[in-house]
């Protein structure tokens, strides 16, 4: 039995620079996490550290060209630590949705005109467009549907367009749209029993969720370090077979990239991976201390990877909590319509909603003018906001949850939600 937990959101706030900010004498309520988070006090200064007195490309016959390998290999382990992988099998580039399309144009020279390939309304248009390309250039891509009253996955159209001539799955993780979490380990194994590969898209899970790519067994995930407290910096998990059987875009076309270094297409951002190995630190020095907590999470698992998984177990316990209260709040607001998953059912803490008599980005300017910060729109989830027939009326208005959110802001947000509505 671990220890009582309970989250000292202040140690967290006192981390992040952004946190001492104000708008009309108010602390910023950042409850814009889902499009990036806050970066804490540490992973600025590793930054500028590495700007200031590590900065040179590699290769050089000096002190700091002899650097960036060093750098690019602890961006690898840290990465591994976050994903629960073997370092060898993770690649890096400007955004996960590079690491996308460079994906799949190794995809398109691999497979046979008119191969099958899945995709769904789930999706960010990171895990959708790519796909939906491919189909333009003689590839079959089919797109299964939503189920616009669970808002998941319709599993038996899933089913009924997964066939053995089925060469790719692309999944959605958590949905940045609806909050909506999906069971990908079990839609993967159904996946491979006809033989054909997964990409995941975790870019909005890994930002809540602690995250073992070998357990749910996908060939290919992506995700984001700006997600999770680090730079812009797109983050691909491969299979380490995978990774030697494809043909990437990239610079060394005649002298073949061996490795991971097969996903760059260059030099890699030095001063963004040292930021990003510092993003993972920080996630593991919270998982140091609530550690003692998650005993039971935690078996099996040691050194950093042990506690990312506690940091981000304690980030979850935090986050639900509150949002499980904004949910309930906004549904109690008459004219307040909460979308996402039913209660009870896997969810990120992002909150969705519309109100009626106003625009989504009345809602959201509002809430700016107070120094709450929203996104409102489709934030790239447009098929989402196809299928639940808001695209063409503005989307809806996006809140989402973070390590440094506290109650008071959930408070105001509240408060504020319900003058707008009362007309105050």
């Amino acid at each position: 039995m671990g220890k009582e937990f309970k989250f000292d959101v202040e140690a967290i706030r006192a981390q992040f620079p952004a946190c001492k900010l104000e708008v009309g004498g108010a602390p910023i309520a950042y409850l814009d996490g889902p499009g990036g988070t806050q970066v804490p006090q540490r992973v600025l200064d590793r930054i500028v550290k590495y700007l200031v007195e590590e900065n040179a490309n590699e290769g050089g016959n000096f002190k700091a060209g002899r650097l960036g390998e060093i750098l690019e290999e602890e961006a690898r382990v840290a990465a591994a630590d976050f994903l629960g992988c073997e370092q060898g099998e993770i690649g890096f580039s400007n955004s996960s949705t590079q690491n996308n399309v460079n994906f799949a144009h190794a995809l398109a020279r691999r497979f046979e005109p008119g191969a099958k390939i899945l995709t769904n309304q789930l999706e960010h248009q990171c895990n959708y467009a790519p796909w939906i390309h491919l189909g333009m250039d003689g590839f079959n891509t089919e797109v299964v549907k939503m189920d616009t009253v669970t808002q998941q996955i319709d599993m038996d159209d899933f089913k009924a367009k997964l066939t053995p001539d089925t060469k790719l799955v692309s999944l959605n993780w958590a949905s940045n749209g609806l909050g909506t979490v999906t069971d990908v380990k079990k839609l993967i194994a159904m996946a491979h029993e006809v033989g054909a590969l997964t990409v995941v898209d975790a870019v909005h899970y890994a930002a809540h969720f602690p995250i073992d790519v070998k357990d749910i067994d996908t060939d290919v995930l992506v995700c984001s370090a700006y997600k999770w407290f680090g730079p812009h910096l797109g983050v691909i998990y491969m299979k380490k077979d995978l990774i030697e059987e494809m043909g990437f875009y990239n610079v060394m076309c005649e002298d073949i990239a061996t490795g991971p270094r097969r996903f760059h297409m260059g030099t890699p951002q030095y001063e963004l991976l040292t930021g990003m190995t510092e993003a993972v630190n920080f996630v593991a020095s919270v998982g140091e201390e609530y550690a003692d907590c998650f005993e039971e999470e935690l078996k099996g698992l040691t050194g950093r990877r042990r506690n990312v998984v506690a940091g981000m177990t304690a980030f979850d316990h935090y986050e639900s909590g509150l949002a499980k209260q904004l949910r309930d709040g906004l549904r109690a607001i008459p004219g307040v319509h909460v979308f996402g998953p039913a209660e009870g059912e896997a969810r990120t803490p992002t909150v969705v909603f519309t109100v009626d008599g106003f625009t989504t980005d009345e809602v959201s300017q509002m809430l700016g003018d107070r120094g709450i910060n929203s996104w409102h729109g489709d934030y790239y989830a447009v098929q989402i906001m196809k299928a639940m027939g808001v695209y063409d009326k503005g989307g809806m208005v996006r809140l989402g949850l973070a390590p440094y959110v506290t109650q008071s802001d959930i408070d105001r947000t509240l408060y504020a939600v319900r003058q707008l509505v009362a007309g105050a």
